[in-house]
């Protein structure tokens, strides 16, 4: 059985760290308090603004995690606007190419991979950042239609916005939200591709979606579990998320 991976995204930390001067809380810091409770990896989404990481932040975390050879670093953003110099500075394990605009507060969609403009503008950035060393995952709205044409682009992972499933969580539309993500798990994982997910995800609502989609390699958690370290404390709280994804290995529902 696959066990699902945390990445713990260090964004909300930084974004903190932001409304002071100084470097309090460090990203680095907290970074290796969730590698040393039991996180498999650690990302970060530097925007060009630097409201939450700042670029000086990313080879600092790279940094962090080479202390930890079994870890992963992700580097998320739009290879459209400075993902790609980070990329290309630091080598990171993973790359999540994620088609947010600059204005945007927070990403809220994925690629439209229907598009054949947009396929052909992000083809050969898949490949330059795959020369640099780097996985590349495609930030994908829950269509298993495209999953196929991702994996034709050269890409070796998606990452399902799941934004849709933490707000049917606990409605009556949740499990209509739930067949989609399975059927684009399923569909990704025909195509050859691994699957990871990201956005709102929570300790609310993680087990039943990974439940339900069972191949996910990988969960990148930052705001929930940012806000939940509050109640719990930073360590507490990837230690809890942890048992969660051993408890979901474990079951066979």
């Amino acid at each position: 059985m696959l066990r699902t991976k945390l990445s713990v995204n260090l964004n909300k930390v930084a974004l903190l760290r932001n409304s002071r001067e100084g470097n309090w809380p460090d990203p680095v810091f907290f970074g290796r308090i969730a590698l040393e409770a039991g996180a498999a990896g650690l990302t970060v989404h530097p925007r060009p603004d630097e409201r939450h990481v700042r670029a000086t932040d990313v080879p600092a975390i790279a940094a962090l995690v080479s202390e930890y050879p079994d870890r992963e670093y992700n580097i998320e953003g739009n290879p459209f606007h400075n993902l790609m110099g980070h990329l290309e500075a630091v080598r990171p394990d993973q790359a999540t190419f994620v088609p947010d605009s600059l204005g945007q507060k927070t990403s809220d969609h994925g690629f439209d991979l229907s598009d054949p403009a947009v396929c052909d503008a992000v083809r050969p950035l898949i490949a330059q950042a795959k020369a640099w060393g780097c996985r590349v995952s495609l930030f994908m709205d829950p269509a298993p239609a495209l999953m196929a044409k991702a994996a034709e682009l050269g890409a070796d992972r998606v990452e399902l916005y799941t934004e849709g499933w933490a707000q049917a969580h606990g409605t009556e539309a949740q499990d209509k939200v739930l067949e989609q993500y399975a059927a684009s798990v399923k569909a990704a994982r025909e195509a050859g591709l691994d699957v990871n997910a990201g956005h709102d995800l929570s300790l609310d609502n993680l087990e039943v979606f990974l439940k339900a989609c069972r191949e996910v390699s990988e969960v990148s958690i930052g705001h929930a579990l940012t806000a939940e370290a509050l109640q719990f404390g930073f360590a507490e709280t990837v230690r809890r998320y942890e048992e969660i994804l051993d408890r979901v290995a474990a079951s066979e529902d």
